[in-house]
C-alpha cells in the first residue's frame, strides 16, 4: 500500500542518534500506529516494546534479528519482523527510507 487515509499524524518528529535516524508516527482510526521514517548510513541498535514489522521502502541495510548469529541483508521491497520486548542492530548501508508497524501479539 503506497498511501494511508484516515490516520492522524503526530506532528513531533522521533530523532534518534543524533538526528541519524528520523520518523513520523501516524495512528489509524483502529489505535493501530505505524512510523514512517529514514536512516541514514551508519550502525544501530533499537530496543522494542510491541512485536514489530519491518518493511524497507528504498535503501539497504545488514540487520541482526534477537537470537540470530548472522547478519542478513534486506533491501528495498523486503521486510523484517521483530520479537517485542528485544533489541536487534542495525548496519544502514545507504539512505533507507522505512514503514515500521507495531504490531499486537
Amino acid at each position: 500500500m503506497s498511501e494511508f487515509k484516515d490516520v492522524t499524524i503526530v506532528r513531533e518528529a522521533n530523532v534518534y542518534f543524533d538526528g541519524q535516524v528520523t520518523s513520523r508516527t501516524i495512528v489509524f482510526a483502529d489505535g493501530a500506529k505505524k512510523t514512517l521514517g529514514i536512516m541514514l548510513p551508519g550502525e544501530y541498535t533499537f530496543n522494542t516494546d510491541a512485536k514489530e514489522l519491518m518493511e524497507i521502502l528504498s535503501g539497504t541495510l545488514d540487520v541482526l534479528l534477537p537470537g540470530e548469529k548472522n547478519w542478513r541483508t534486506v533491501q528495498g521491497g523486503e521486510a523484517f519482523e521483530v520479537t517485542a520486548n528485544s533489541s536487534f542492530s542495525l548496519k544502514v548501508k545507504e539512505v533507507t527510507d522505512y514503514c515500521c508497524s507495531f504490531l499486537k501479539g
